[in-house]
């Protein structure tokens, strides 16, 4: 054989080694992120530190259990491989299988899982622990944006309504009543707490505590159709004196026009947007009988420029570091929102091209840039 055969044959026996190493490398890097705010390995609420708790024993015992597995069947391979004199049409010796070996292996998972399955009962009894002082806030998931409605004065009805960000008081438990408009959505930020699911029909309760003011991230995480992975939102949690004064703001109705384009976007939008969307203060409102939209209504806009994100929180209304408002991503959002974000509006799911002329884009812009009744918030982003 030459010694060209000899080395093609060699680089062929290694290749498949050197593409399960290149596979193993890249998974390795996938998981290096320097910019991760989706990361549940970083707790910063109590029932996130809850879960955490149990992870990491879950973890350690599971690696344990793993290595031990593999090195066993890796040291069983290599001991009963085979080798040259062996005979190939020998038979090995059939024996009946080991009963303490049997026992053993049955009992000895018995003995590892009934310590975790006293602290998953125990963590799942401490993450349903309600305070009495709790805020309490109605989370409803739309296609595909999320809704979140505070009853300030405990009467029963909404009298704050927001869309993409929920906010909320630092160092406070929030009470979290979940539930769909549509289909079924899974609500989760996960450096406050696990999943939950918002089902049509039903209410799931669920909590969530931010220890420090700042922004927490979140994504729906069950599938809800064509722009799922759009369907975004955000804690956005404030010192507690800041609160009080966002809810005071919010409780205001949306400033009147202060310019001939905000009157003009104003009008414009009580034509064109009333019919699924709402602002306070407006007399023109979405009537809950008589709207194209599956999941019933459109976010509220009252105070719309007072947040950092719309569009189901895949735009940032604001440049993070300047506070400049990025208008023209907000005029491109106006002017064809199918092309910014997949949606079907023929079907009633997001929001439909109007067909607006730019002059009309103008003075919706302004209207809708003239709601942000107090400061943006420009505290920490936790990116």
């Amino acid at each position: 054989m030459s010694l060209r055969r000899v080395e093609s044959s060699a680089r062929r026996r290694r290749s498949p080694w050197s593409l399960i190493g290149l596979v193993g490398l890249v998974l390795i890097l996938a998981g290096c992120a320097s910019n991760a705010p989706l990361d549940t390995f970083q707790p910063e609420g109590q029932e996130a530190q809850t879960i955490m708790d149990l992870v990491l024993p879950v973890f350690l015992v599971a690696a344990v259990v793993f290595v031990v597995v593999e090195g066993a069947i890796v040291f069983i391979l290599w001991k009963f491989r085979s080798r040259k004199d062996d005979d190939p049409d020998e038979v090995p010796t059939q024996v009946h299988g080991n009963t303490r070996l049997e026992i053993g292996w049955t009992v000895l998972p018995a003995v590892i899982l009934a310590p975790i399955a006293v602290l998953t009962v125990l963590t799942i009894f401490e993450l349903e622990q309600r305070d009495d002082d709790a805020l309490r806030v109605e989370v409803i998931g739309n296609q595909w944006w999320w809704e979140f409605r505070y009853d300030i004065e405990g009467n029963g009805e909404a009298d704050i309504i927001t869309a993409t960000e929920m906010v909320v008081p630092a160092g406070r438990q929030i009470d979290l009543a979940i539930t769909s408009n549509d289909v079924i959505h899974s609500f989760w930020i996960p450096r406050l707490n696990g999943k939950r699911d918002a089902v049509p029909g039903r209410t799931h309760t669920w909590s969530i505590t931010a220890d420090e003011p700042g922004y927490y991230w979140g994504q729906c995480t069950e599938f809800c159709g064509l722009s799922h992975a759009e369907m975004r939102m955000r804690v956005v949690a404030l010192p507690p004196d800041e609160y009080e004064e966002w809810v005071q703001t919010q409780l205001q109705p949306a400033p009147a026009p202060q310019t001939a384009s905000q009157a003009r976007g104003q009008e414009l939008f009580s034509q064109q947007c009333a019919s699924c969307h709402r602002i306070d203060g407006l007399e023109a409102q979405p009537d809950p009988d008589d709207h194209p939209l599956v999941a019933g209504v459109g976010p509220d806009l009252t105070h719309f420029a007072s947040r950092r994100a719309y569009a189901g929180g895949i735009f940032e209304l604001y440049d993070p570091d300047t506070l400049q408002v990025r208008r023209g991503q907000l005029e491109a959002w106006l002017r064809d929102p199918v092309a910014e974000k997949p949606m079907a509006p023929d079907e009633g799911r997001g929001m439909p091209n109007l067909g607006l002329t730019e002059p009309q884009i103008d003075d919706l812009v302004d209207y809708l840039l003239s709601t942000a009744d107090g400061p943006v918030w420009t505290g920490p982003r936790n990116d």
